[in-house]
């Protein structure tokens, strides 16, 4: 986005200076970054030093000409792309003044698409993702072929949880944009979304070589440590933030991420030097909670306290800068404050429409924390449904079940999380493992009547008539409605172009587990005996909530019209939270 609109501004800057009357020296020739950007298109990675020169030079441009809206535009986008940066969320207000300037010069209506992206984008950074939807989609209404609106309306559907959606905006933005920095990385994150970690891992890695300027790079090396930590290789998610810390010191989600990697390794000392470091530079919610947390787990309940503490501060000053932290602030009250606060704001939440897989998670969590497990297990089937792969989502779905008494499920999801990842929490990993070992391996004797009576060698056999074929022909062409959901669900998931076709770039494999991890597929081989234990049996009548949760009705620009929880409590809130 920002690239885009420097690439418009460097020449019609240089046009406006050029007719304007004015003694001062003109700003500078195109640098650098401007050159990349020109090259690279919209999205490219500027540094630091590369936005505060540029912020100057439009200003400079301004100062002679209040009426450019393009330069408005420019000025706004960078003052987003800087607060991003640095973590300053003051920014993000200049932004939208510049923005609305720009706007004011010349309406989104009569062709200002550069200042209608813009604040799509900005929306997308404070989390009002039906905002930026609204953004971005009035360009694309008018310019289909606009191609900085599809990025901008993938972060929006994602974060809307219209996963189906951003697939197919993903397609769009391939056909008009193959192959650069800015595609390869939103189709990273498209395919993570999804289930599909190793062609995630592959766009990225490609979006690495493919990337010009040090901060472009970081940004995909960055990715790269994300999906390395999800897999549970918090070994190799430290080098590839190492890297990046190398091209970009001062990036905050590496630092961060190192940080986490840090800890599963048993280096807490680095870990905590890199949390400071990162709160430092950006002082974030979900960096303090990350950094209380592993306080905690290591009994320092003093420094624990002052960084929750600093949880809610820091959230409270995003509100004033219109930026939502919501999700993180009601992650830290289900396990550490108030669950039916929690459910409160996450209720809210999810009437604005982010309905994402988070967001049906951490509901999910409060509802089982505020004492309405029943409700809660219905949200955590959809966040856990064929897509994003999280272990701590499987682990609060474990021990939702198992408070419910259904030990199959509870046992399975429960090891699935600890195998996905087995350093995912430094406080929640004890627990689960202490879970898996209090459910112990399943009863001998195998799943009872799951296929009805048995009958012996010696009687008769099952009718085969005509009527009992069809039926059996029946099943073998569509199967149940609720298979046919699914399929269609999965469908709707993959990245189809508007004639079927699947989009270009690396095919789902279907061994959606990472390399290296021969030895867990092993145990996994093992575990899938255990589908047909007795407390599966009950899950299946549950199937039919986990289809209601998963057909949402993924319509552009809806992420299912489910209605939010009640507020009021139904239960007593477990002690502690």
């Amino acid at each position: 986005m920002i690239a885009s609109l420097v690439a418009g501004a460097v020449a019609a800057g240089i046009v406006v200076v050029g007719t304007v009357r004015d003694d001062r020296p003109p700003p500078p020739a195109p640098g650098p970054a401007a050159r990349t950007v020109l090259a690279e298109g919209p999205g490219a990675a500027l540094s630091a030093g590369e936005l505060s020169a540029l912020i100057a030079a439009q200003e400079h441009r301004l100062a002679g000409n209040a009426g450019d809206h393009l330069s408005w535009a420019v000025l706004g986008s960078a003052y987003l792309a800087q607060g991003a940066l640095l973590g300053d969320r003051t920014d993000f207000r200049r932004a939208e003044k510049a923005l609305r300037r720009s706007l004011e010069a010349l309406p989104g209506e009569k062709g200002n698409a550069d200042a209608q992206l813009g604040m799509a984008a900005l929306a997308n950074a404070r989390r009002d993702f039906a905002a930026a939807k609204r953004w971005a989609e009035s360009v694309r209404a008018r310019s289909p072929e606009q191609w900085t609106a599809y990025p901008v309306l993938i972060d929006a559907y994602s974060g809307l949880g219209s996963y189906g959606v951003a697939a197919k905006a993903l397609h769009t933005l391939e056909e008009l944009r193959p192959r650069t920095v800015q595609t390869l990385l939103r189709g990273s994150q498209v395919q993570r979304d999804n289930g599909r970690y190793e062609d995630a891992e592959a766009l990225a890695d490609e979006a690495v070589s493919r990337s010009g300027g040090r901060a472009e790079r970081a940004s995909a090396l960055y990715r790269l440590g994300e999906l390395a930590w999800e897999r549970g290789e918090p070994k190799q998610a430290a080098a590839y933030f190492d890297t990046a810390l190398q091209l970009e010191p001062g990036h905050h989600p590496s630092l961060a991420g190192r940080g986490r990697a840090s800890a599963a390794l048993g280096r807490t000392d680095d870990a905590l030097r890199d949390y400071k470091a990162a709160i430092e530079r950006a002082p974030m919610p979900e960096y303090a909670l990350r950094a209380g947390e592993l306080y905690e787990s290591l009994g320092m309940s003093g420094e624990a306290r002052a960084h929750y503490e600093k949880v809610r501060r820091l959230a409270a000053k995003a509100r004033k800068y219109g930026v939502s932290e919501e999700l993180t602030l009601a992650r830290y009250e289900a396990d550490h404050g108030l669950a039916n606060a929690a459910v409160q704001r996450l209720a809210q939440e999810w009437k604005r429409g982010h309905r994402s897989a988070h967001v049906s998670d951490a509901l999910g969590w409060a509802l089982h924390r505020a004492g309405r497990t029943k409700e809660g297990l219905k949200y955590l089937k959809r966040a856990t449904t064929p897509g994003l792969r999280s272990a701590l989502s499987l682990y609060h779905r474990g021990e939702m079940e198992r408070s419910l008494g259904q030990d199959g499920p509870a046992r399975r999801h429960l090891r699935e999380a600890l195998r996905l990842n087995p350093y995912f929490s430094p406080l929640l990993v004890p627990q689960a493992k202490r879970a898996v070992s209090v459910l112990g391996n399943p009863p001998p004797g195998g799943p009872v009547d799951v296929e009805g009576e048995p009958w012996t060698t010696d009687a008769e056999l099952p009718p085969e008539d005509d009527e009992t074929a069809e039926d059996d022909e029946r099943a073998g062409d569509g199967g149940t409605r609720e298979d046919g959901e699914r399929a269609g669900d999965r469908e709707e998931r993959s990245p189809r172009g508007r004639d079927g076709d699947t989009s270009s770039g690396p095919r789902d494999s279907g061994a959606h587990r990472p390399r290296e991890r021969d030895s867990r597929d092993t145990e996994e081989a093992g575990e899938s005996r255990e589908a047909g234990e007795a407390g599966e049996a009950r899950e299946t009548g549950e199937a039919g909530e986990a289809g209601e949760a998963r057909d949402t009705g993924e319509t552009e620009g809806t992420a299912g019209d489910d209605r939010p929880p009640a507020t009021t409590p139904r239960g007593p809130s477990p002690a502690g939270g």
